[in-house]
Order: structure tokens, then sequence, then C-alpha cells
């Protein structure tokens, strides 16, 4: 080791340059991390492949400025010198700096980090009067030099830059080692990466025509880190997280302070910023710094509707001020990939600019300004853009585009765009991660192995094991099972789930692409899998008939007062005997004459016997499952109620209808079983790792957000009572309308609009009072029966794994996850939950306004349907569609300033007039007379679409009667009682699997009189074929004679 000095040239707090010596040392020996290492370097961690035909070091330049291009996993070989890092660190600061971290991290991406300045013979000490980007040029070129004489020469060095000097200067000097631009890097290297070349003529550009600095400013700068520090300790500034009203985005947004309550201010709750003047170039997401302005300047929220959406979740009376602030420092960008539109050619600034205002499909997200040469040619296409910086010399960011999705309104490119609009990425897997996957083929199919027999408890044969699942589902990741012991004193009920870890192992390729996608992501049409189909869809899903692994919970429980009496956790091997779905097994349950698939191979007597074991099986589990229910009501346990619609696709995949999702019994029954399950699990990972246990909390929601609830239902007569969730539950159940059952529903949807998100947490995170799970009313609750679709069930299991074998005094097989790794893996499973969330949602209201865009309004009587008005407006009222699941706003008053008239027969139209708002109804004036709409009135509205260019496209409700429709187009269908989030979980899961089966039955060709007959196809078949075979010898022998 040899000791050295490095000479630092930094900026202290007030500006001053300082210049810093420090000890720096040396090593002969650093990693090189190379697999055609021989000089036996110590290379813990990824190393770079054998067979690549040659290793890419980027310079310090290329770094900062084309981070996203080496991001591809395209690119192999990566070599990231330590000076391009601390020059990323320096120049890009602490996000960018992460970002690459991160990506040296993941062994998805074959790049690895080489410590250049710290070994002896590739480390450059910076010589007098050279600039540091010299220095650090030189540096780099160093680390290649090293790397090919480190490898004997074996494999070929290529360092990539942009300095034409650079290239001039080092190209030459070495043989093996090559210095070239990026760009000759990707033309001679990738000629066919497209997405490679697009980027970089997308950020070269971009890059050359930088903004010239204005002398006059936009904006206020931004105040330095150490002084927004400083004012948020005293509690002069306010920190939190920008969020920008996607109804009114051009003058509202609000910061919520992070932590506790302002201790200066006393104010605990949201900071409302006006205009973009005060939100300073904040974007929606970013992590700001508030100082609130003077009460004389604060305002109050809106309260009329906003041209085509309604602000639905309010908190306190609307009349009030509220605390309202201006910008005055950002602690962190959050910005992310955006879809934009380019504006049409003559709203450009010319046809020849190459600078255009491109708008978001974000309504909340400002132009972006972007340098290009393709304006015209992508008119109508949505395109990906990242933002690179905010001036305040400008109005609008500048950014860069990065790929073209597709034409604007097709259907693939809408749906690639929600999920990039939040931040889902869901590419192929990999050959690397399904090489890692068990095979199971006819030609080697997958058996058990003896070891795991031996090791597990063997289920197949005592017990009877059979799962309820939607028709024609594929990933069948839970079982259950019950029978009687000790006489019929005593039941035993089972929940066997997938043993999903068996075969992901931590750390493994396919865990890491878990973990980053967190859960399985379901659209209207589509989903995509967590997990690799030959595990999602075959060995982890539990399927009739065949052996396969399983987590279980056993409860041994009291036959007549169902206690527990004791609980057994542990792997298991089981065999499903019957694989029913939901319909079938409601029909058994009630009695009706009904055809088991697994039955039909038996005669008569014995296929009675086991119809009825499975009948009494399936009795005693909803017996089960219904005391469990009534415990956690007695708890408090909340029924809520939510908006679930799903279209249903013909054979061509076009929308034939909106179908709202109805719930049976046998759904709750499974829901119940799971939530038992999952709390139990929950109780024993606590007490095992009290301190880095993977649980799910469901916070108490803020008292404020039940004042639309409270106030909708005091004008009925009702009275709700919200002080806990046991009070909430009671009122609801005694807000009921004997001529209405939609009104206890949508008092239902408005409680649930007020509840928080339910939140995964790591135990060591959270004192022990908050681990409550409101909704649920359970002390403790987790994730444990969904691994095949949600990576925290895999967290869980591992624990759950780990506190059996610690039971049995053996030692966990890996280490698991302390506190602060897991609360990690718990915010971001957070994060990819709520974007799994909005992109379903998104998803409904694309195809609803598919649904509707063929349609014509006017005429077509699907058009015209039942709403209830849940909410009055200045303007309007909100309106809850139960046939088709839309909520949104109806207007009473126009932008001309007419007002709806409602005449004798009810028939409602435009006339002038005044509109006069009400606590409980709203009331427009004209010369028809006065007009009433009061809450919870049903009306009747047309549905049309409002296209938009830019944006998502939206529906417009539109009244056409005070009265609802004479005819209902649906009748009101019998609502299951004790719904729970689970059950419409379970009930998702339920209609969409029966909506494939259905699609793929209908495209499915009808047999012919030969199929149907003769077991044959129509043409060519067996017996043609012969025909010809003979016909042609007959031919060859009577040429032959």
């Amino acid at each position: 080791m040899i000791k050295t000095e490095k000479v630092l040239r930094l900026k202290s707090c007030r500006g001053r340059k300082v210049r810093v010596v420090r000890e720096h040392y040396l090593r002969e020996t650093v990693p090189c991390f190379s697999s055609l290492c021989q000089a036996d370097c110590v290379n813990d961690g990824k190393v770079l492949s054998r067979d690549l035909i040659h290793y890419v070091v980027p310079d310090v330049g290329v770094v900062v400025d084309y981070l996203e291009i080496l991001e591809l996993r395209e690119l192999q070989g990566v070599v990231f010198t330590q000076t391009a890092c601390q020059g990323v660190q320096h120049s890009k600061g602490r996000r960018q700096y992460k970002r690459l971290r991160n990506l040296l991290k993941d062994p998805r991406h074959d790049c690895v980090l080489f410590a250049n300045e710290f070994q002896e013979y590739s480390y450059c000490p910076r010589e007098k009067g050279e600039s540091q980007e010299k220095w650090q040029t030189r540096c780099v070129y160093s680390a290649a030099v090293w790397y090919y004489n480190h490898l004997a020469g074996m494999i070929d060095v290529v360092m990539i830059t942009e300095d034409q000097d650079a290239v001039a200067q080092y190209s030459s000097l070495n043989s093996g080692v090559y210095v070239v631009s990026v760009q000759d890097y990707l033309q001679n290297f990738w000629p066919e990466l497209q997405a490679a070349h697009e980027l970089y003529g997308s950020i070269s550009q971009t890059l050359q025509e930088k903004e010239s600095v204005s002398t006059e400013k936009e904006f206020t700068e931004h105040l330095p880190a150490e002084v927004l520090e400083a004012g948020i300790k005293s509690g002069r500034y306010i920190q939190g997280t920008l969020n920008v009203n996607k109804y009114r985005p051009q003058n509202e947004a609000s910061v919520r302070p992070e932590g506790l309550t302002n201790k200066s201010t006393g104010l605990n709750r949201e900071v409302w910023v006006y205009g973009n003047k005060n939100r300073n170039r904040a974007v929606h997401g970013d992590v700001v710094v508030v100082e609130l302005l003077p009460k004389s300047e604060w305002k109050g929220k809106v309260t009329a509707l906003t041209e085509g959406h309604g602000d639905e979740k309010r908190g306190e009376d609307e009349s009030k001020l509220m605390p309202t602030g201006r910008i005055v420092g950002i602690q962190q960008r959050n910005w992310r990939d955006y879809v934009v539109t380019f504006p049409l050619r003559e709203a450009t600034q010319g046809r020849s600019s190459q600078r255009i205002l491109a708008v978001p499909w974000d309504s909340r997200i400002p132009k972006i300004r972007i340098s290009t040469q393709q304006a015209d040619t992508l008119q109508d296409h949505r395109v990906v853009v990242r933002i690179d910086s905010w001036e305040s010399t400008s109005l609008y960011p500048n950014g860069h585009s990065v790929r073209v999705l597709g034409l604007a309104g097709e259907l693939e490119t809408e749906v690639q765009t929600i999920l990039i609009e939040n931040s889902i990425h869901v590419p192929p897997f990999s050959d690397a991660q399904l090489r890692e996957m068990p095979v199971n083929s006819p030609e080697k199919p997958w058996r058990v192995d003896p070891a795991q027999v031996a090791q597990r408890r063997d289920l197949r044969e005592s017990h009877l094991v059979f799962s309820i699942d939607p028709q024609g589902c594929e990933d069948v990741d839970d079982t259950l099972s019950v029978r009687s012991l000790a006489g019929g004193t005593l039941l035993e009920l089972g929940v066997h789930i997938a043993d999903v870890t068996h075969f992901v192992t931590k750390g493994s390729l396919t865990d890491l692409e878990a973990r980053a996608r967190a859960t399985t992501y379901y659209l209207a049409d589509r989903r995509y899998d967590m997990l690799p189909a030959v595990l999602s869809a075959d060995l982890c899903s539990l399927l009739g008939g065949v052996d396969r692994y399983a987590m279980s919970v056993l409860w041994e429980l009291d036959a007549q007062t169902l206690a527990v009496n004791k609980v057994w956790y542990g792997r298991t091997l089981i065999r499903s005997s019957y694989q029913l779905h939901y319909e079938l097994a409601q029909a058994l349950l009630n009695g009706e004459q009904a055809e088991v698939p697994e039955l039909a191979q038996f005669g008569s007597e014995e296929k009675d016997a086991k119809l009825a074991q499975l009948t009494q099986a399936l009795e005693k589990l909803t017996h089960v499952a219904r005391h469990l229910r009534a415990h956690r009501d007695r708890g408090g346990a909340l029924e809520l109620e939510g908006v679930e619609v799903r279209a249903q696709l013909d054979e061509e995949r076009n929308i034939a209808a909106l179908v709202p999702r109805q719930p049976l019994e046998v759904h709750e029954t499974v829901a119940e079983c799971m939530i038992y399950a999952n709390h139990w699990v929950a109780r024993k990972i606590q007490e095992t790792f009290p301190h880095q246990a993977l649980l799910r909390l469901h916070p108490p929601p803020r008292q404020e957000f039940f004042s639309q609830l409270v106030e909708s239902a005091g004008t009925r007569g009702f009275s709700i009572d919200t002080r806990s969730n046991k009070d909430l539950a009671d009122s609801l159940d005694k807000a009921v309308d004997p001529q209405d059952p939609l009104v206890n529903r949508m008092l239902r949807m408005m409680a649930t609009q007020a509840m928080s998100q339910a939140l995964y947490f790591s135990t060591g995170a959270l004192p022990q009072d908050q681990y409550y799970h409101y909704g649920l009313a359970l002390d403790y609750y987790t994730h444990f029966t969904s691994p095949i679709r949600r990576y925290a069930d895999i967290v869980v299991h591992r624990l759950l794994t780990a506190a059996v074998d610690m039971e049995t005094g053996l030692s966990p097989s890996k280490a698991l996850d302390g506190n602060r790794e897991l609360e990690e893996i718990a915010q971001h499973i957070n994060t990819k939950h709520r974007a799994a969330q909005h992109v379903q949602n998104w998803s409904t209201k694309l195809f609803q306004c598919l649904y509707f865009k063929e349609r014509d309004p006017q005429m077509d009587q699907c058009c015209a349907a039942d709403a209830l008005i849940y909410a009055i407006r200045d303007d309007g009222v909100l309106v809850f569609v139960p046939q088709y699941g839309v909520k949104g706003p109806v207007y009473m008053k126009n932008r001309e300033g007419q007002v709806v008239a409602a005449g004798q027969d009810g028939s409602c139209e435009w006339q002038s007039g005044s509109v006069r708002r009400h606590s409980d109804r709203i009331t427009t004036s004209s010369s028809r007379g006065t007009s009433t709409f009061r809450l919870f009135d049903h009306i009747t509205v047309r549905i049309s679409v409002q296209s938009s260019r830019c944006h998502a496209d939206g529906l417009n409700l539109e009244v056409i009667s005070n009265k609802p429709p004479q005819q209902p187009s649906q009748p009101p269908q019998p609502r299951c009682q004790g719904r729970s989030q689970l059950v419409q979980e379970v009930v998702r899961q339920a209609e969409e699997a029966s909506q494939q089966a259905q699609e793929k039955e209908a495209r499915r060709v009808k047999p012919s009189r030969e199929e149907r007959e003769f077991c044959q196809s129509k043409s060519p078949n067996l017996y043609s074929l012969l025909e010809e075979i003979r016909e042609l010898a007959l031919l060859d022998c009577a040429s032959t004679a």
C-alpha cells in the first residue's frame, strides 16, 4: 500500500473556494470484476462475462449526460470508473448518483464499478495547471489501459467519450484500447439497437441547443440548502410533497407537511399553493419547502365544478380560508418519464422550429420544451420524454424525447401510456431469468423431489383439499381443507398456499424482477404477471390431481365454539382433489344439481358418496367463515363498498358491454379464510421477529374526510358516528332506506372514499400500538395468501419459514432482511401497489370511453342511464351511475350562463336563469319555474365521450330528466352482506378469469360433422391422407406396368 495525497478544491457554504488536502492510499490489488481475470482478484459480487467481444469504459462526460443509454440492458460489459461516479455525484447531485449506484448493484445489468483511483498502476495524480475535465479523461483512459493489460489482452477495451480532442489524443496510443465517440460506438457495435440511437440523437440535440441565459428571470431563485434546512428546523419553512390539483392544474396545488405538527404555526393540514409563480418551477411529486404567506393573502378552495370533473374528496368547510404559501426551495426532484403529444403544426413556432412545447398526457405536469426535428412527423403520436432542467429564466422545463409509443387513440398506445405514466416497466422475462426456472415438459416432466417429501408434512392421503377460484383460472395459489377430528368434537381448518419461495430463491434474477414489479398488474383486457408463466400457471399453481408444494396453516378448533386449540405452520405436500369455480361451489351449497368434473369417472353410488363428502366440507367451511366474520364484526370490521365494473369483450375483442361485478356468498367464505390465515401468520412472524417482520396496517382516517359522508347522511335523517371503526360500522348498518337500497351503498362508497391507504411496514419502524388494521378490525395483519401475484407475500413466506425453522432449532438458510432493508422493501411495494390501483382505474376508464365512443348518445338507449346524486356543488351536482360504475359531475349551469330547466314530465333543457346552492339541494330558476335536485335523488343522464387530443378521453354526463328512467336497463341485484376489500379482490379475479374463459370459448372454431362424429378434422384428415397415398401408389403401379 502506498500513501499519497489528494488535493480537493471545494466550495464552502458561503461560496468561498477551499483547498483540501487528504491522505490517499493506493493498492496493488483492486478487484477487476472480470471472469477473464488471471491474477486471482477477489471479485465478490457480479462479474463481467467472458463471452463478450469487448468491454466499454465511458468517460465522465458520457456517464453524466448519457446515463440513460448505458442503462439499456442490451449494453453489456460496461465498466464504470470511480472517477466517473464521483463526477456524477458532484455535477448531477445525490439523486442521479443514487440512480447510478442502483444500476451497479442490479445483477440484471452487466456493469461493474472499478476503483481506479485506488489502483496503484491506474491512478493519475492531477498535474499543475491541468483542468478537471482533462484530468478526469486521463484517469478514465488510464483505467481502460490497465484493464487491457491486466486481462493480458484477452479482450479489447473501448473507451467512449464526447471529447473529440481526447479521441485524437488517445485513439492511437495503445493497440487493443480504442477511443471513440458515443455515436461511432453505437453505429459500429450496436447498429440495430434503435432505442440507443434515438436516445443519443435526442440527448445530443438537447445538449447542443441549451437555452441561452436570459437577463430577465421568470421565477425567483431557490434558497440554498443550508438556509432551507435551518428554516425547517426553526419552523419558518414547511417541507412536504407537492400535489397539483388534477381538476385545476394551472392554479391550484397543495403541500401536506411531513412529520408532526409545525412548531411555530401549529399547522397540521395542507398548505395551499396558488398560481404558477408561487409554485416556482416545482413539478407534481417533488419534495418542496414552503413559506407561509401573510393571512391576508390566504385563499379558499373553489367550490364550483370544473369542466369535465368534480372534486370528490374534500375536508373541512369549503368556505374557510386555507393556509397559503409559496415554494422557496426544492429538496428532491422526483421527475420520471412523461408521455406527451406534440402541438398541431399551426400552433408551433414555425414549421422549421426545432424547439416546441409538448403537452403532457398528465394535466398536472407543465408543458415541456423539446428539441426535435420530427415535430411534423409525430403530430398524432404519443412520445415519451424526460425533463432535464428548469432554469429560473424559463417559463417551462427543458427535456428530451426518449421513444415514440405509437398513434394517439390506438388501444395499445393508450395502454402503454397508462403504464408509463404510473412508472410501471414490465418487459418480457429475460432468457437468464427463464434459465433459473425448473423444466416441466412432456419430454421432461417435473416430479416431486424425494428429499422434499421427507422434509414436508404429506397431506395427499389424509386431507380432502380443494380450491375455489374463478372459472378457467390458471394461477391457483390457495386451497382449503376442513375435516372432523376426535369423533366430531374437533374441527381442523386448513389453508394451503403455493410454496413460491421453494422455486424463487432470495437474490436470484427472478426474485429481483419480482421485487421490482412487486405485484401482478391487472388491466381491463390483460394482465402483466409478477412471475414467469412456468411458475404462475404451472408448478406453483395448485391445480387439481397433481402433487404440489405448499405452505400450510392448520387450526385445530372446538367443533361447538370454534375456539382455537392450537395452530400448526409448515411446509406441506398436497394434491388438490377438486378444482371448483365459484358458481359451482355456490350451486353445491344451495343444494342445486351441479356437475363436478372430477366425479364424472365414478359410478353412480361412489359419485354420490364423494359429492356428499364435498358438499359437507363446503358447508362446514361456510359455517366457520360466518363465525369468523361475526367475530370481526363485533370488533368493528367495516363493510365497505367500491365502484367495480368490467368490460365484457366479444370474440374480436370489441367491447360488448360494461358489467358491474356481483359477489356470491362463497366469495366471502374464501375471503374470510384468507383473512384468517393472514392474521395468524402476522401474529407468528411478529412474535418471532418483533423488529423485522413485514406487516400491513390500515391507519384510522382523518376525521375531516368524513365531513361529506356525515353531511350527506344527515340530509336523510341518518346519524353517522365516526369516532371508531365500530361506531362507523354500526352507523352504516342503520343508515338504510327501505325504498332505495342504493342510498346505503352510496354512503358506504363515501366511507370508502374517506379511508386512509393500507400500507406495508417493518415492525421495527413503528411502535406496536400503530400496527392495527382499521378496516378489518385486527391487531396484526399481513399478506400471506397470494405469493404468485404479490411480492409482499413472498417476503412473508420467507419470514414464516425462518420462524418455523427457529422453532425446530434450525438456523435460516439465508440471512433475513434487517429492519432498514425491510422498510425500504415495504415502501417500494406500497408505491407499486398504488401504481397498480391507478393503472387498473385508468384502464377501466379507458374501456368505459371506448364503450361509449362508437355509440350515438342521442339515439342509443345504452347512453341514457339512472344516476344518483351524492354531492352538491355551486354550479352542479356529482352523481354515481351504478349500471356502468361511473362517477362524475352534472352541470346545472353552462358556460353561456344557461341553467337546467325541468318540465312537468321531467324532461330537461337549457334556458336562461339562475342557480342557487343549498346544503342538501340545488335549485334552478327559469321561465319554466323552479327545478330542485336533492341529495340522493335519482335522475336520468345522457353519457357521451369528451375527446381530448393530448390527454385521456373522459365521459360527459348531462341531465336529460329529473326523474329516473321508467324501465331501468338493469334490475337491482341483491348485495351480499359483509363485503370487505378482500372480497372485492376475489370477485375481480373471478370475473376476469371467467371473461377470459368465455372469450377463449368464443374464439374456438365450431367442430364440423366429421370432427363431432369421427373425431377427425375436416381437411386434411387421416382418412383423406391415406386415400391420397393409395391413389398415388396405384398411379405409380400403373406407370411401371
